[in-house]
């Protein structure tokens, strides 16, 4: 069972290293982004990638806390 948890893992950190451009904005942000500019329109798509990636990470680490506390209670 570890044996699958590490391949998951590693294919959980491999996607997130192996990453294409992708197109974060809504269509009030592309509006605004067009009328900035190149640099700060992919400024702001890196922006809104990272703060989409925070509520991921909390959540995973809640999952993780609930599933070691399972996990002792087991044993």
């Amino acid at each position: 069972m570890k044996k699958y948890g590490l391949i998951i893992v590693l294919f959980v950190l491999a996607a997130l290293f192996v990453t294409s451009d992708a197109a974060a904005q809504c269509s009030i942000c592309t509006k605004t982004a067009s009328q900035l500019g190149e640099k700060p329109a992919a400024a702001l798509n890196t922006a809104i990638l990272y703060l989409m990636g925070a509520p991921f990470l909390i959540i995973g680490f809640v999952g993780w806390r609930w599933w070691r506390s399972q996990k002792h209670e087991e044993q």
